[in-house]
């Protein structure tokens, strides 16, 4: 009781609520200027799509552009500017940690696990898969800082709260999402491999994450690849015989969990039914699953193809991957463009003042691994976990948090004039502005005043 009212006030201390901020607070989280970056800005490619599409901070930058028609050249620079600055400072947002035990990577040989998950995580930014911030480093443990999910998993959702499964309506609803989902991995040719329950989040609004991509796996274009990978009773028949495969996987794992919303159990084993991992594996390649009355005919029909055996013939798996399994009349109620843009709400909202987790002190509990010593070969594995912050999503908590604002709003234009004088011409020493043109400038008189006037005030 003690650790989840620590975790719902600390909850509730948002980093929105903060209406001012100090002058230390500014300094610390400051900009570098323009000129201190020549050598990032030319480095950095003049793409459209990548400085005005992909990076939060340029979205912004290019709709003040449009609003305020500043010099066009004067933005891209700031833009370069801002975008290179992306330095770990501290904003007041909570997060989630995950963090992989250092003795225990080293225990199971799992080096490579823990670098493609990291790897994987820096390069897909899709609202419905959790996004990576920042990575450290403690004395025992590698950290991933991670999207913080208050609403909880999929599988206390199912089996926690009430009679076991969801209404159709809420299990289409995350259906639809997950879909939005896998087909922002599948377009960066990403298999997840390991859909189930405990892997959805939900987060405040109610809105679903995948989460825990330790078993993904990048596939080059025109290839496919082996692994039998994945958690009993959700892998694919393909996977258990050891087949070579694309993205057919996934398109099974979302068959299971929509079969398991909707019926309070996975297709092939009820809900606490001890049975022996063989058994499961032969019922997933040959026994078909059972439907009851609380499927509608449509969602008995996509599980059905989502859960056929021969992985060409599934659903998803012929040609038309996420865009065939969304035209599915399951869906017929949801309007994908608005779903994506973040436009509908969620069946459910959970409650900001509950905890969904039987017990927060049973998450991250591991027992002691002995036996395992850490050597400096190890540290060069560490280093090249540990990067610090990841640009898209540091940028959208500068935005967020209100942050790009309040550093914005410091500066002048005036300032940042000055600054791109200095990249392009060698220093020179500036007059000093006396008072009365300081007061003139604070009180807006400034812009009725001709120019040889100002120069005169400059001089005074």
């Amino acid at each position: 009781m003690v650790a989840n009212r620590l975790l719902l006030k600390a909850r509730e201390g948002g980093y929105g609520k903060r209406s001012s901020r100090s002058k230390k607070w500014k300094e610390m989280l400051k900009l570098p200027p323009v000129s201190k970056c020549s050598e990032l800005r030319h480095s950095i490619e003049k793409d459209y799509s990548s400085l005005c599409d992909k990076q939060p901070i340029g979205r912004l930058l290019f709709r003040q552009f449009c609003e305020t028609k500043p010099d066009l050249n004067r933005c891209i620079e700031f833009l370069d500017a801002v975008v290179c600055a992306c330095q770990v400072r501290a904003t007041g947002k909570m997060y989630a940690c995950k963090k992989l035990e250092k003795k225990r990577i080293k225990k199971r040989k799992g080096e490579a696990m823990a670098l493609n998950e990291k790897r994987i995580l820096e390069k897909v930014h899709s609202r419905f898969v959790v996004s990576l911030s920042y990575t450290y480093e403690t004395r025992d443990a590698l950290c991933l800082v991670l999207t913080i999910m208050n609403g909880g998993d999929l599988k206390f959702h199912i089996y926690n709260l009430g009679n076991p499964g969801f209404d159709e309506h809420r299990a289409v609803f995350y259906a639809a999402e997950l879909c939005c989902g896998l087909d922002d991995l599948q377009r960066e040719r990403i298999v997840y491999r390991d859909l189930k329950p405990e892997n959805i989040l939900l987060d405040d609004r109610g809105h679903i994450r995948i989460s825990d991509l330790g078993l993904a796996a990048e596939i080059p274009e025109g290839e496919t690849i082996r692994g039998r990978v994945g958690t009993v009773g959700y892998m694919a028949p393909e996977v258990i015989n050891n087949e070579n495969y694309t993205f057919s996987p996934d398109w099974w794992g979302l068959g299971c969990l929509i079969y398991e919303m909707i019926q309070g159990h996975s297709p092939f084993r009820k809900f606490k039914e001890k049975v022996k991992r063989e058994e499961i594996d032969r019922r997933v390649k040959k026994d078909n699953e059972e439907y009851s009355e609380k499927f509608s005919e449509d969602a008995k029909s996509i599980c059905k193809m989502l859960l056929t055996k021969n992985p060409e013939q599934r659903l998803g798996c012929k040609g038309g991957g996420a865009a065939e399994v969304k035209q599915h009349p399951v869906f017929k109620d949801i309007n994908f463009k608005r779903l994506e843009a973040n436009m509908l709400d969620p069946p459910f909202c959970p409650d900001p003042h509950a905890v969904y987790c039987k017990d927060v002190l049973d998450i991250g509990r591991f027992s002691i691994v002995k036996g395992v010593y850490l050597d400096t070969r190890d540290e060069e594995f560490y280093a090249t976990f540990v990067t610090g912050c990841v640009s898209i999503p540091w940028q959208n908590e500068i935005i967020e948090s209100n942050c790009f604002k309040d550093l914005n709003d410091s500066g002048t234009e005036e300032d940042f004039a000055d600054d791109l004088e200095e990249t392009s011409c060698p220093p020179i020493q500036k007059p000093k502005r006396g008072f009365l043109y300081w007061l003139l400038k604070r009180l807006g008189c400034l812009s009725s005043i001709p120019s040889e006037k100002k120069e005169e005030l400059r001089r005074r």
